[in-house]
């Protein structure tokens, strides 16, 4: 009876041993050998925003308006920051909001000031194709000059982590834009919801859903 509790204990030892042995293997091969890979769009930027349908067609109105910038994301080389219907949803809303209370009349992307509205998309191009291994070794970011008026924004690469395991999940921007400031208090940051999507002509990086169209500024700036 005791060498049959022995054999048992032995069996049951080897079979958690080698299911420990397993699980690691796995957690090892899903985590540490994460790779963020390059998503690939048979058209040019423009074309990947209009096939995208009821998520860009607020930045595709704006660009109707703009048609030297649209052209732009038709055949020049660049890296785009997409933004999303929602943060153009927020800012328009906060800026009627305020005019709601001056017994001003609303303002809509369609009749909002064409120049500021320039000003503002251009700060969300930046020329060239760039993807995430060109900012990975700037610890403290890069600053880039963005497209037309060549403003300066601020670019910082990131992991997010995932299960535990530091640095492990996918990539992440964080899109600043300085202020023309040295100090960082001041400035406005959105984080990407994706990233490295190639196109023909750009690098598209998704914008986050919460962020505010113009970096703070949409209110201000079309107010008048």
């Amino acid at each position: 009876m005791r060498n049959k509790k022995v054999f048992f204990f032995r069996a049951l030892l080897v079979l958690l041993l080698g299911t420990t042995l397993f699980a690691c293997k796995k957690t090892d091969n899903t985590y540490y050998n994460y790779q963020n890979a390059l998503k690939e769009f048979n058209g040019n930027a423009l074309d990947y925003l209009k096939a995208q349908p009821g998520v860009y067609d607020s930045l595709l109105a704006v660009l109707d308006r703009l048609p030297d910038i649209k052209d732009t994301l038709q055949h020049q080389n660049i890296t785009l920051f997409a933004v999303t219907n929602k943060s153009f949803q927020i800012s328009v809303e906060s800026l009627n909001a305020v005019r709601k209370k001056t017994n001003k009349p609303p303002i809509y992307l369609a009749t909002a000031d064409l120049a500021q509205l320039d000003t503002m998309v251009c700060k969300y191009i930046i020329p060239g194709k760039l993807t995430t291994a060109d900012f990975e070794s700037y610890s403290d970011g890069l600053l880039l000059k963005s497209l037309k008026y060549r403003y300066t924004m601020h670019v910082a690469y990131s992991k997010a982590n995932a299960s535990g395991f530091i640095g492990g999940g996918p990539a992440i921007i964080t899109f600043t834009d300085p202020k023309n400031s040295i100090f960082v208090r001041y400035w406005q940051s959105t984080p990407t919801n994706a990233v490295n999507i190639k196109t023909t002509n750009a690098t598209v990086n998704v914008i986050a859903p919460g962020h505010d169209f113009g970096f703070g500024d949409f209110v201000t700036r079309i107010n008048h």
